[in-house]
């Protein structure tokens, strides 16, 4: 699933792509500093292997070459756990002196002291996706926007699909996200709350680091313990993919809700056994950060949780 694509460069004459052992970097303007009078933008996402995060990169370079008043270095990391590669990231973007960094933190307080870093460095940053710890950053002094969904109110609703399909005391896991991560645990919490709400069973809830091979691994054990399992709330389709292959190699009646809406389980919402996932619209959200980094860049103030748009998506919608 690991595929670099060059995108032909628009804002610069010409582009240049680099792999590093810390990151995958894709880059659509020459040198990070200004070019042409125009502000360098960086956006810094979690694992380019996942397709949430592929359709994120596609639609920001979509955004810029619309706007045409940037430049921008879009980079990720090689896995979901990768923080140190990230942080490498973002040092990489300081050095080079960029106007903005627009960051979605493989994990919400680690990155917390690089974002420290490039604030103090003069540069503007914008948290995308995923939360960064908010009591860190006002502990360091330091105010930085928020451009994202609402993790718990989203993973209720697809949980809510799934309590309707089993009904009250169906037996469900929960396959986790990263844990130190903000948004692994607020769609632990949403799915929790459906559970809570909808009298179900829990049987068990492991985290899988966001990756299917892990959720393979994961969900086969869960399965193992619990046979009569009616129901799975994966916390992104990574997982859920993981989890889908045990349940069509062992033939089980299990029923998948999920969260990101990849082209790879699409196929799953029509033949089962995947009941709903939720959009969250990540290409949008990386040219809503971008816009606000802007914004920033311009002398303007942006605060606090702007909150994007995500919808359930089910065989019928």
């Amino acid at each position: 699933m690991r595929t670099r694509t060059v995108f032909a460069a628009v804002l610069a004459a010409a582009a240049t792509v680099t792999l590093s052992a810390c990151g995958q970097e894709q880059t659509t303007a020459g040198p990070a500093t200004a070019t042409g009078g125009k502000p360098t933008v960086c956006l810094i996402m979690k694992s380019l292997a996942n397709e949430y995060f592929q359709q994120m990169q596609t639609g920001a370079k979509a955004h810029v070459d619309q706007l045409g008043t940037l430049s921008l270095q879009a980079a990720g990391i090689q896995n979901e756990t990768d923080v140190d590669g990230q942080i490498a990231l973002v040092d990489k973007c300081i050095t080079q002196g960029v106007q903005a960094i627009v960051i979605a933190p493989a994990d919400s307080k680690a990155l917390v002291q690089s974002v420290v870093k490039a604030d103090k460095a003069g540069i503007k940053v914008v948290n995308i996706d995923v939360a960064l710890d908010p009591d860190a950053l006002k502990a360091a002094g330091v105010e930085v926007p928020l451009v994202g969904p609402d993790n718990r109110a989203g993973a209720k609703q697809v949980g809510d699909v799934l309590a309707k399909a089993v009904g009250p005391a169906g037996k469900v896991v929960i396959l986790e996200g990263n844990p130190g991560a903000d948004n692994a645990l607020q769609r632990k919490n949403g799915f929790n709350d459906t559970i809570a709400e909808s009298k179900l069973n829990l049987l068990d809830s492991k985290t899988a680091h966001w990756e299917t091979d892990e959720a393979y691994t994961v969900f086969g054990n869960m399965l193992t313990a619990h046979p009569d399992i009616q129901g799975v709330m994966a916390s992104n389709d990574s997982m859920a993919l993981g989890a889908i292959k045990v349940i069509q190699e062992r033939k089980a009646a299990v029923k998948v809700v999920t969260i990101d809406n990849i082209p790879a389980v699409k196929p799953y919402l029509q033949s089962g056994p995947v009941l709903a996932t939720l959009d969250q619209f990540g290409s949008e959200q990386a040219g809503d950060g971008i816009d606000v980094a802007m914004k920033l860049i311009g002398g303007q103030s942006v605060t606090g949780w702007q909150k994007t748009r995500m919808t359930v998506v089910t065989a019928g919608s």
